[in-house]
């Protein structure tokens, strides 16, 4: 098919390039017929350049389209060639003075706390970091695209609206002039001609709906049968199901699927099939068919291609015009007009009218696309925005309706531009006087909610999916009218009066429909079926909440309106009332003397519903009355007279009675959709327009009606009349054996309405209520959340109301109250309340939630204890009331109120014949406190000629009236004081004595006298003396108790010791042993430690006994017991890498013999230190593997360890381990044989070593080649010299136990599958190379971490680290007994033939490329192998250190060769200790046999210095390597910090302190050694320059370098485009913290197959980058991301925190977050230790979900 078209595709390509730009424009300006001409023009181009075949060309389809469609537009419109006349647009233009720039998605958007008008009025980062706003409490979020930088626009900051950038263009602007006169006539006709064209062309064609043929004027004369399978974006299907789909449909991969899938979520659409209708037909039919059984099966159309084509170019065209204005304001505004100009069928018929009302209908791709022209448009011109806002204010139902029933996000709907116009001030008061918008919106919205009951109430059907879908749309004009109200206006005209009104009263209708919603009837014997519906009604409560609070902002600012709508509000409460209370019967209630009338109503029987807006509104309306002390300047204007108190609080009182009666537990059997609604009435999202509503709408109704007369309907409510209106009803009731449950119940109703008369009257901090200002209820609500407990940042901002500014106004006031912990390394910052604020506590504050309350009662009592104060919690002093709510304190004297405290202190007194409970006494004695401190603040504020009538205490000191004669309240109180149940209330009792005697004082004294406290209280004083007193006589007892027992245990103790001395002795010794092993007490400490050589210090064999964790047996470590094993873990590592880039192709072939020095992938071994048997962990690991088959049956859930890899967790600490070390003895004495002879010097050694190699590899090829004849063997024989002594044929014996030697090979098999990532075979030759290699790796990472933090090399190790060493060093020794004796020979003759050349060896790595500590490892290690049967008398010892010494001069030679030799200026004079002499000779003599390539001498001084430096590593890592080999203590003096301890590490490893003797006392083997080392090609060539070496010392690998601010790494990820698709921006960029790539994780285009698996880009980077282990960052979530493996992974927490020292996961409260070095360098410090598979394995048994999640795909 290709090829067939090639030649067709070529010739249409030379016809279209060899198009003129020039004379087309040329002849279009000659046409009398323009429109014709260009779309003939179009009509014969666009199908040959668009849509010619399967696969679209993007590249070349806009290189033709710019050549010959647009290139002819742009000469027409320049009159010129338009690379000389956009410049000169460009140069006339002024630049404009807004920023509108549109954001992609992930931008960093930045918004300022302070100067924004409101949350939506965002800057870009360039924008941002040159404003003033920068120094400002700001917040940072990430775009989620199509919103537009709002710099330069004075209307959205208070202040610094433009930053240094654009406040440069505004210094002309004096009036708005018209941009026009910046162009020449002639320019604005044709481009007001060929706008005009092409503007309408774009939009007839994009909104063109047949599927075959195209308008007349562009149809093609000769039509192609080449049709396109079109498939459609929905917000429906998933991903899963279009791939799937896609399969089945046009038999694609599954690659491509997801191709085309992520194209179609992409643009809105994508051609799945190209061919004649019949072949896209059927591929449609098969697609509709598969989808049709989901919700609605995936949109696709068979489209003609040449349609294709042209809505293509249409696409093109609208971008094209996007950024052709923006070279001139004037082309804009000509582009606006075109836009906006009526066309000829008259209402909705211009451009953009047409565009909008189909939004609907068009694909994802061509909504942005014309989207972002209006927003660069329409929306920056500030003249055609009003028209524009009109336009689309005059269409708002039908956008929202489109809206409403599209299947696009909102931010694919055009209805989203509501944001862009609705916040801008001056343009929502213009539509809501002129457009009447604020009633749109809400009669638009009451349209959507149909469904009504008979009273005309909204109802609910059940909460589907559908149903919430569709409600969440309808809930975004609720936000739209948010953005309307948004800002307050500060003057109003009579226009705006009128039409807010009448907004106002359609938003009482839509309250109205609200009142009394979801009634609800308790259940009374079983239990409710159904759970009715509750949460729409309450989602729509909370979406409106904000709205109500800022319908109430506006009515404040100006008394007119507030007093038309206070009516209006009324009017409709009395219509809701009208409907409810006929027929409830009228009945008559008295209790002492008062009567009332009310209605018979019971909420445990009747309707009672929780929604009540219209009330609430109501009650908020009469607090600003009081507030802006319009009540008091206009009285006559008021209803306040026709108001019925009892009508008022009817509602409000039974939604709260409806509470207490849950809390009572009477309604348990209404389920938990109740239970749900109480709590969403209290909580903090709702309870400012709910709860705290129906206390003030209380309050109000209480100081209006007589305080009595409330408190009876109360009462009633209640259901409590009977107890408190019939004398000696509570001691029937208790005698009369009721319900228990009922008893209870009285009890928690009872504590409950006492509860609510204390919030009536102590509730006074609202602004309106009380004399107070927003300030102070702010500070209150902080209080007494942090009573509760020190609380971090966001905990308190989540517990405070948010305004619609998303501001809880707490950073201005929480200085004042609390003062601010600093977090540590982890935890978060706290603020704890200052303790001059703990008495404003008040323990009945009405925000409290059950549990708080008891908690912050706890904590404060026990707050007073630790300052020795008296535990009473007395009520706060309380501001005054405001006047129109004076008259409330009232209630707490009312007769009726006397009468209720008086009862329940009765019964309290008489306390065994009542039912009664000490929370009911608790808040009644608060109540009496109340009324006690109000009558002393009457008081004190009472002037000369003012009575005070609150009369409480004379009120209290009277006894009851004549009948009964009870016995007065304070007598009682007194009475109550002694008694012993009482312990707890005493000193609240004391208190109120003692402030009734201070009032009674001021009562008897004259108001202007000072006041004389003193005879209450001596006789308080006394009686607190006598507590005093008594109190001290209980502790004394108590004391000596105390004392006797003590005595008693102590001699219990001294009986045992005596009884089982022997045990005791044991353990003593037992201590003492263990200790001396750590002080190393055994050497003598003036003798000098060496580590090795046959001077190695001796050290006498300690005995080992250890303990199994899992049966609990002691055992002693022999060679030959049982074994016993350590948990451990081995991983492959990339931490020391130099060159991560490296890759092991084939590691079935791959040699790991010599380690390069870029390490670049080690294995590293840790381990937790716990000690098991060996069979005791084999039957554990046994065990574990049985539970996982079995689970696999049952559920297939990945558990936090992978059996089948052979990993399980420590039985003790649960922590991850995937094999076990055997722990030994120092296996170099078990192997060491007397040394009698004198030892050869390392000239011999070699020598000898060379012999015993020779013959060895002679032998081997013997035996490989076939003896034909006998013969000729035995001569050959005779010819080979065997070396003295030397018998190749002995075969040692094995010391060890068998099971020990299982172990020996079972870790050393896992070392080698996991180092090298193979199957396991115990019998490969690699197996002792892999376990020697661990070992050095494991070694070279701990020195450098000690390294890293400063530490001294032998400090105290944590135990787990020194007993991993000590069993990974010995584990490597003994492993060459289980391996072949002929392969470990073999590897060390490779291994010394890499220093000692032989002619057998030829293809060995150059001295460059070895890392001599692996190298020193494997030699030493390997060296027993060969010695065994070597009988002449050579040590172990000597050959450690000959072997030692030679791999440390081959690495001074290393590092000689790779040294910089930049000149060091600071000392030129002549050489002047031994060492730089040695040195300089050393050098020289390099740089005769490198012949002269090396750089010239530098200073000895110099070289010295930088072989010290570059050698230090290598001898600390081989002291501790000779330290857990041979066990020889370390010295004290590397045990410090500090000095570099060069020497001391000379002596331990017996080298001299000069290293450069070692040349000159074996100079004649070492030159010729050195000489062969040097003439290596690699070593010429890297002198010449062709090639890299590693330098010493290397430098530390660091996790990347992390900016300080974290809105920099925000714009660098939201600068990466996904590398796969397109140019498309990644949705989860993250960053790998160990090489700093970005990645694109989480998505589709970056899977990438792995071992036969598809993964996602991060898992595929950590086996590149970590082998297997990945520390990321995600940056859109700010989260660090830990990956091992494919099914390993965890979340952690990031090193970045906001000003309170929290993190912010997720971004979600955007405070600006900087870097904590600390934090950073905890994760570091992870990754160095190699501890992130072990924090993961935590993370995962700690938390079940972590485990359920798709790592693989991240």
């Amino acid at each position: 098919m290709a090829s067939e078209l090639e030649p067709e595709v070529q010739a249409i390509d030379r016809s279209l390039l060899e198009c003129s730009a020039e004379e087309i424009a040329g002849k279009w300006l000659q046409a009398t017929d323009l429109t014709r001409e260009v779309y003939q023009h179009l009509a014969h181009y666009v199908p040959k350049i668009y849509c010619r075949g399967p696969n679209p060309f993007p590249q070349k389809e806009d290189m033709l389209a710019q050549h010959v469609l647009l290139g002819p537009m742009e000469w027409y419109l320049c009159g010129e060639d338009p690379a000389f006349g956009f410049p000169k647009l460009e140069q006339a233009n002024k630049p404009s003075h807004l920023c509108g720039r549109v954001f992609k998605v992930g931008e960093p958007t930045y918004s300022c706390r302070d100067c924004a008008v409101d949350p939506t009025c965002v800057l870009c980062m360039e924008c941002f970091l040159g404003s003033i706003h920068r120094d400002h409490r700001y917040r940072m979020t990430t775009s989620g695209g199509g919103g537009f930088c709002d710099c330069g626009d004075t209307e959205a900051w208070k202040e610094g609206p433009y930053c240094q950038k654009h406040e440069l263009n505004t210094s002309e602007i004096e009036e708005e002039e018209d941009p026009l006169v910046h162009l020449s006539e002639d320019v604005i006709a044709r481009t007001y001609n060929i706008f005009a064209i092409m503007f309408r062309y774009a939009v007839e064609i994009l909104t063109w709906e047949k599927e075959s043929e195209l308008p007349a004027d562009l149809e093609m004369v000769e039509k192609s049968d080449t049709y396109y399978c079109m498939l459609f974006n929905d917000e429906v299907h998933t991903y899963e199901q279009v791939i799937y789909t896609l399969q089945k449909a046009v038999n694609c991969t599954q690659k491509e699927a997801i191709g085309f899938a992520t194209t179609v979520d992409r643009d809105g659409r994508r051609s799945v099939r190209y061919g004649d209708f019949q072949y896209c037909e059927q591929a449609k039919s098969v697609i509709v068919r598969n989808t049709i059984r989901q919700t609605k099966p995936l949109k696709v159309q068979v489209m003609h291609s040449s349609i294709v084509a042209h809505q293509n170019f249409g696409l093109k065209l609208l971008s094209w015009l996007g950024s052709i204005i923006g070279y001139s304001d004037g082309l804009r505004r000509i582009l606006c007009q075109v836009g906006l100009q009526e066309g000829p069928d008259g209402e909705n018929s211009s451009l953009v009218d047409r565009l909008m009302l189909s939004d609907s209908k068009l694909w994802k791709g061509a909504r942005s696309v014309y989207h972002q022209l209006f927003m660069s448009s329409l929306l920056m011109d500030l003249k055609y925005k009003k028209l524009f806002a009109v336009r689309f204010a005059k269409n708002y139902e039908r956008l929202q309706s489109d809206y409403v029933t599209d299947d696009h996000d909102r931010e694919f709907s055009v209805a989203d531009l509501s944001v862009q116009i609705f916040t801008v001030p001056s343009l929502a008061r213009m539509l809501i006087t002129e457009e009447n918008l604020m009633s749109i919106i809400i009669k638009t919205f009451m349209d959507h909610l149909r469904h009504r009951d008979a009273q005309g109430r909204f109802q609910f059907e059940r909460y589907t999916a559908l149903q919430a879908f569709k409600f969440r749309r309808v809930q975004s004009l609720i936000l739209d009218l948010k953005y309307v109200l948004i800002s307050k206006p500060t003057e109003w005209s009579d226009e705006l009066r009128q039409k807010f009104l009448e907004g106002f009263d359609a938003f009482l209708e839509l309250l109205k429909c609200m009142q009394g919603m979801d009634p609800i009837t308790r259940q009374v014997g079983q239990h409710i079926e159904m759970e009715p519906e509750w949460e729409a009604a309450f989602t729509l409560q909370m979406k409106l909440t904000h709205v109500i609070s800022m319908m109430q902002d506006w009515c404040a600012s100006d008394e007119k309106v507030l007093i038309e709508a206070y009516k209006k509000c009324l009017a409709v409460l009395m219509q809701c009332h009208g409907g409810y209370t006929d027929g409830e019967q009228p009945i008559t209630l008295s209790i002492c003397g008062h009567s009332v009338e009310t209605i018979r109503y019971c909420v445990s029987q009747e309707k009672v519903s929780i929604h009540l807006p219209v009330s609430r509104l109501l009650a908020g309306l009469h607090v600003l009355l009081s507030k802006s002390e319009v009540a008091y300047k206009f009285p006559e204007l008021l209803p306040l007279s026709e108001l019925s108190p009892p009508m008022l609080i009817e509602h409000p009182l039974r939604c709260l009675v409806l509470c207490a009666q849950v809390h009572a537990g009477m309604w348990r059997r209404n389920g938990f959709s109740l239970v749900n609604q109480i709590y969403y009435y209290h909580n903090v999202k709702c309870r400012r327009e709910m709860f705290d509503k129906d206390v003030v709408m209380l309050q109000t109704g209480v100081s209006m009606m007589d305080p009595n007369h409330f408190l009876m309907i109360m009462l009633s409510r209640f259901e409590l009349y009977q107890i408190f209106s019939t004398p000696d009803y509570g001691k029937r009731f208790s005698s009369e054996i009721t319900h228990k449950d009922v008893v209870q119940q009285n009890n928690t109703l009872i504590e409950e309405m006492l509860y609510l008369i204390i919030m009536l009257v102590g509730e006074r901090f609202s602004p309106g209520v009380g004399q107070v200002n927003a300030t102070d209820e702010i500070k209150r609500e902080i209080i007494h959340q942090l009573s509760i407990k020190p609380m971090a940042h966001s905990e308190l901002v989540k517990s405070l109301p948010e305004d619609e500014n998303k501001e809880t106004g707490m950073e201005s006031v929480i200085e004042a109250v609390a003062h601010f912990k600093k977090p540590g390394l982890t935890g978060r910052g706290m603020y704890e309340l200052k303790p001059e604020c703990a008495k404003e506590f008040n323990l009945y504050f009405y925000h409290f939630s059950r549990a708080e309350q008891s908690k912050a009662e706890e904590a404060q009592r026990k707050l007073k204890r630790q300052n020795r104060e008296d535990t009473a919690l007395p009520p706060p002093v309380l501001p005054p009331f405001c006047p129109l709510f004076a008259s409330l304190v009232n209630i707490l004297q009312s007769d009726v109120m006397l009468c209720i405290m008086g009862t329940i202190l009765q019964w309290a007194v008489e306390h065994n014949g009542y039912a009664w409970s000490e929370s009911m006494l608790q808040r009644v004695l608060h109540l009496i406190g109340m009324a006690l401190q109000e009558e002393k603040q009457h008081l004190e504020n009472v002037t000369e000629e003012h009575v005070v009538t609150f009369t409480f205490t004379q009120k209290i000191s009277k006894p009851g009236e004549a009948p009964k004669n009870s016995p007065s309240i304070l007598a009682m109180l007194e009475t109550l004081q002694n008694a012993p149940y009482l312990e707890v209330h005493k000193d609240m009792i004391r208190w109120i004595l003692k402030t009734f005697n201070a009032v009674k004082k001021m009562r008897e004294s004259s108001p202007t006298s000072p006041v004389a406290e003193t005879e209450g209280t001596i006789m308080e004083e006394s009686s607190r003396d006598k507590d005093k007193a008594e109190r001290k006589r209980k502790a004394e007892i108590a004391r000596l108790r105390r004392e006797k027992i003590m005595a008693q245990m102590s001699e219990m103790q001294r009986h045992f010791i005596d009884e089982n001395k022997e045990l005791f002795q044991q353990t003593l010794e037992l201590d003492a042993s263990t200790s001396a092993v750590l002080d190393n007490s055994p050497v003598a400490s003036d003798m000098t430690l060496t580590a090795l050589g046959p001077t190695q210090t001796q050290v006498p064999e300690q005995r080992q006994f250890v303990t199994c964790i899992l049966c609990q047996e002691e055992q002693e470590v022999k060679v030959e017991s049982r074994a016993m094993v350590l948990a451990a873990f081995v991983q492959r590592s990339t931490v020391l890498s130099k060159n991560r880039s490296k890759f092991i192709q084939d590691p079935e072939k791959y040699d790991p013999l010599f380690m390069h020095p870029d390490l670049s992938c080690g294995t590293h071994t840790s381990s937790c230190g716990h000690i098991m048997h060996a069979h005791c962990w084999q039957r554990y690991f046994d065990s574990v593997q049985a539970k996982e088959q079995r689970r696999q049956q049952r559920l297939r859930l990945h558990t936090s360890y992978d059996v089948e890899n052979g990993e399980f967790l420590c039985p003790l600490c649960e922590c991850l381990s995937n094999t076990v070390i055997p722990l030994l003895l120092p296996p170099r004495n078990i192997f060491n044989k007397l040394n009698f002879s004198d030892q050869p010097n390392l000239t011999q050694w070699i020598r000898t070593i060379s012999q015993q190699i020779k013959a060895l590899q002679f032998l081997r090829k013997e035996e490989s080649t076939p003896n034909n004849a006998s013969t000729k063997n035995s001569e050959n024989v005779d010819e080979l010299q065997l070396p003295e002594r030397f018998r190749p044929d002995f075969r040692p014996k094995n010391p060890y136990s068998e099971s020990i030697k299982e172990m020996l090979t079972t870790f050393g098999t896992a070392t080698y599958k996991v180092g090298l990532k193979v199957h396991p075979n115990e019998e490969d030759p690699r197996v002792p190379i892999m376990c020697w290699g661990s070992c050095a790796y494991t070694i070279q990472s701990i020195e450098r971490i000690l390294s890293d933090e400063d530490k001294p090399l032998f400090g105290p190790l944590p135990c787990r680290l020194d007993d991993c060493l000590r069993s990974l060093t010995r584990f490597a020794a003994a492993h060459w007994t289980v391996a072949s004796l002929s392969v470990v020979q073999g590897h060390f003759c490779k291994l010394f033939a890499s220093l000692v050349p032989n002619d057998s060896h030829e293809e060995l790595p150059c001295i460059l490329d070895i890392d001599m500590f692996h190298l020193l490892v494997g030699l030493v290690l390997a060296f027993p192998a060969l010695q065994c049967q070597d009988f002449s008398g050579i040590s172990l010892g000597t050959g450690d250190l000959h072997i030692f010494h030679l791999v440390t001069m081959a690495h001074i030679i290393q590092i000689l060769l790779t040294s910089c030799t930049e000149e060091n200026g600071m000392d030129q004079e002549n050489p002047t200790c031994e060492e730089e002499s040695a040195v300089l000779a050393l050098y020289k003599t390099l740089h005769q046999y490198t012949g002269s390539a090396l750089k010239e001498i530098p200073s000895g001084w110099h070289l010295w210095r930088s072989v010290r430096a570059g050698i230090m590593p290598f001898l600390k890592c081989s002291a501790l390597f000779f330290h857990y080999l041979n066990g020889v203590p370390s010295p004290p003096d590397i045990q410090v910090p500090g000095t570099s301890h060069f020497e001391h590490l000379c002596n331990y490893l017996s080298l001299p302190n000069n290293l450069f003797c070692l040349f000159q006392e074996n100079s004649e083997i070492m030159n010729s050694l050195i000489e062969s080392w040097c003439h290596n090609s690699e070593v010429k060539r890297y002198l010449e320059g062709e090639r890299d070496a590693i330098r010493y010392p290397r430098e530390s690998n660091k996790l990347i370098n992390l900016p300080e601010d974290y809105s920099s790494l925000i714009n660098q990820a939201s600068n990466f485009s996904c590398p796969k698709s397109g140019g498309d921006k990644s949705r989860a960029p993250t960053l790998c913290l160990v090489c700093g790539s970005l990645l694109c994780s989480q998505s589709y285009c970056c899977q990438t197959e792995l071992e036969g698996e598809d993964v996602g880009a991060c898992t595929a980077h950590t086996y590149s980058c970590g082998s297997g282990v990945g520390i990321f960052l995600r940056v859109r979530e700010c989260q660090v991301l830990f990956l091992a493996g494919k099914t390993k992974g965890c979340f952690y927490s990031p090193p970045y925190l906001d000003d309170y020292g929290e993190t912010d996961q997720g971004l979600r409260r955007g405070n600006p977050l900087h870097l904590c070095k600390e934090r950073f360098k905890k994760i570091q410090k992870l990754w160095h230790q190699h501890s992130v598979t072990e924090e993961i394995g935590h993370a995962q048994e700690a938390n079940q979900t972590l485990v359920g999640i798709d790592w693989q795909h991240l």
